[in-house]
């Protein structure tokens, strides 16, 4: 067995006895039934709400703000990293005061700019979008920083316009700094829906599960959590495997 199917292996078995865990705590009632429903009671709770409740409309909500707030942070991380990065007196002008914004969680933000703009979908979106920026504008900047001395001697030899090396250098090079700060960018975007979801009242997973947990319904408030955790999973290895077919020159 070679060490890829080895860590496969160890990692299904560890998921097994977690589950295992889970069904002796649940069937030997070491906490309340209101608290920690069964593995099968949650199952029961996800195909009903999916097939029968609101679940699967809640599921499409939040995956499609999240991947709309990840969008747009995308284009704005890379377009305004790019243009920070390209420019030296305006990466040094703006280090303080990114330095100063980026560690501000995005929802610590979300009570200003419910002040600021009211209870709405655009608001959340927009709280997601700079929330989940962050991460890629950070990564561009690194990556146009990381851009050998050796090719801004080629590109001052041919005369390269500021443009042409940005894009013919400078965000290639960059690549693999700014997908992996899309990786994290589409994390963040998760999070900061679900938490927008709650406190916005706005449709969600991030609303089914608080409300849930308010009618003490552990069975539906657990599927809604298990729906979290498989966006998240399902959404990480999608963008691995891009991020490994766009960067398979690296391995040649």
């Amino acid at each position: 067995m070679n060490a890829r199917w080895r860590d496969r292996a160890g990692a299904l078995a560890l998921l097994a006895a977690l589950m295992a865990l889970w069904w002796l705590a649940a069937h030997g009632q070491w906490l309340n039934r209101a608290f920690l429903p069964t593995p099968e009671a949650t199952l029961q709770g996800l195909v009903d709400g999916l097939y029968q409740g609101t679940l699967g409309a809640s599921t499409a909500a939040t995956v499609g703000r999240m991947l709309l707030g990840w969008l747009l942070a995308s284009l704005l991380g890379v377009a305004l990293g790019a243009l920070i990065g390209s420019c030296e007196p305006a990466r040094v002008w703006l280090q303080p005061m990114l330095e100063f914004v980026r560690p501000l969680p995005a929802s610590a933000l979300l009570p200003l700019a419910i002040a600021l703009f009211g209870l709405s979908a655009g608001m959340v979106l927009s709280v997601v979008a700079f929330g989940a920026m962050w991460p890629v504008l950070l990564a561009t900047l690194h990556g146009l920083a990381q851009v050998h001395p050796r090719l801004r001697e080629v590109a001052a030899a041919l005369q390269l316009s500021r443009s042409a090396f940005l894009f013919k250098l400078g965000l290639p090079n960059a690549l693999p700094d700014i997908l992996a700060g899309m990786r994290l960018s589409m994390t963040v975007s998760l999070i900061v829906s679900v938490v927008g979801e709650m406190i916005a009242s706005q449709s969600g997973l991030g609303q089914s599960i608080l409300l849930a947990a308010r009618s003490f319904q552990a069975s539906e408030l657990y599927a809604g959590v298990l729906l979290l955790g498989a966006v998240g999973f399902a959404s990480n290895a999608l963008l691995a495997q891009a991020e490994a077919r766009l960067l398979r020159w690296q391995r040649v």
